[in-house]
């Protein structure tokens, strides 16, 4: 549970909803892994050209002033809709802080460079599973994914493993981010931004 001081201080909106978004994350990441495993772990969802919706848990790999990134198969089905319909929703719950974080907004890919970089940095397992991996398709049977996975790692042998070209990453340019802060008897606090003409609109939303 925060402190009234620290309530408080939260409670006033600042004029950079992305500084305010990064030192909220850098406060879940400071609870602990066991209170708050994944600090980065955000719901995504994602429509259809038919507006039909879907959801599912991702994390995130990167927040600045260009938006939210986080990386993917293109061939998965989130990137299908992603690619087809080109905008996103998605939220942050830090439940140990009795934070939310929401934002909406425009998808577009992220540079082969990002993309070169990060995948870089992930471990080799992750590295192979890209390759491995046919997201979202059914598997003839259950020890399809590691009869892959063998051919992979004896394809690259003790070599780097470069990117799959059908893996990359979305980058999601807000529209709109609500901060939302538990108060209680449900009097939540909630300040919603939205670009303006020189920098910010902040609203304060009934909760």
């Amino acid at each position: 549970m925060l402190s009234e001081a620290e309530r408080d201080r939260l409670d006033e909106p600042v004029a950079d909803p992305i500084a305010r978004f990064v030192s909220w994350l850098d406060a879940a990441k400071a609870v602990g892994a066991e209170r708050l495993p994944e600090p980065t772990a955000f719901l995504l969802a994602t429509a259809t050209p038919e507006a039909v919706p879907s959801v599912r848990a991702m994390l995130l790999k990167g927040v600045d002033h260009e938006g939210f990134v986080f990386y993917t198969n293109y061939t998965s089905r989130k990137a299908g809709e992603l690619l087809a319909n080109p905008r996103a929703a998605m939220v942050f719950h830090w439940q140990p802080l009795e934070r939310q974080v929401r934002v909406e907004g425009d998808v577009s890919r992220v540079t082969d460079a990002e993309a070169d970089a990060y995948f870089a940095s992930r471990p080799r397992i992750s590295q192979l599973g890209a390759w491995a991996s046919l997201q979202s398709q059914p598997m003839p049977d259950p020890g399809a994914l590691d009869r892959r996975l063998a051919e992979f790692e004896a394809k690259f042998g003790g070599g780097d493993v470069p990117r799959p070209p059908h893996w990359s990453g979305f980058r999601v340019t807000p529209r709109a981010i609500e901060f939302w802060l538990a108060r209680p008897g449900r009097l939540h606090v909630r300040h919603r931004y939205e670009p303006a003409e020189k920098g910010w609109k902040i609203d304060t939303l009934f909760p």
